[in-house]
C-alpha cells in the first residue's frame, strides 16, 4: 500500500513562489515515475509535471520555464518548485504515482493541497 501526503500549498501574490512536497510511504518509491496534477474549480484535472525514475522531466506548456519538478529518493519525496506564479495557477495540486497492479495499473493519489494566487 502506498500513501502520498502533500504539503506546501497556500496563498501567494502573482509573481511569487511556492514549493510543494509530496512524501510517499512504503517501498519502491524510486522505481516509478511521479506526477503532479492540478484541478481548478469547474475544470478537469490536468497533468502539470512528471519525473521518471531516471530523472527525466516533462511539463505542460503553460508551466514550462516557471515550474520545476524534482525528487529525492532517499526521502521518498517529490517536489514542485513553482515560480512566477499566475492567478491561473490557482488550483488544488495532487501528487500521483502509478504502479503495476495485477494485469493493469493502479493510481495512488495524495489528498491535495490548495494553491491560491492572487492578482
Amino acid at each position: 500500500q502506498v500513501q502520498l501526503v502533500e504539503s506546501g500549498g497556500g496563498l501567494v501574490q502573482a509573481g511569487g513562489s511556492l514549493r510543494l512536497s509530496c512524501t510517499a510511504s512504503g517501498s519502491l518509491f524510486s522505481a516509478y515515475a511521479m506526477n503532479w496534477y492540478r484541478q481548478a474549480a469547474g475544470k478537469q484535472r490536468e497533468l502539470v509535471a512528471s519525473i521518471s525514475s531516471g530523472g527525466t522531466t516533462n511539463y505542460v506548456d503553460s508551466v514550462k520555464g516557471r515550474f520545476t519538478i524534482s525528487r529525492d529518493n532517499a526521502k521518498n519525496t517529490v517536489y514542485l518548485q513553482m515560480n512566477s506564479l499566475k492567478p491561473e495557477d490557482t488550483a488544488v495540486y495532487y501528487c500521483n504515482q502509478r504502479r503495476p497492479f495485477g494485469a493493469g495499473r493502479r493510481d495512488y493519489w495524495g489528498q491535495g493541497t490548495q494553491v491560491t494566487v492572487s492578482s
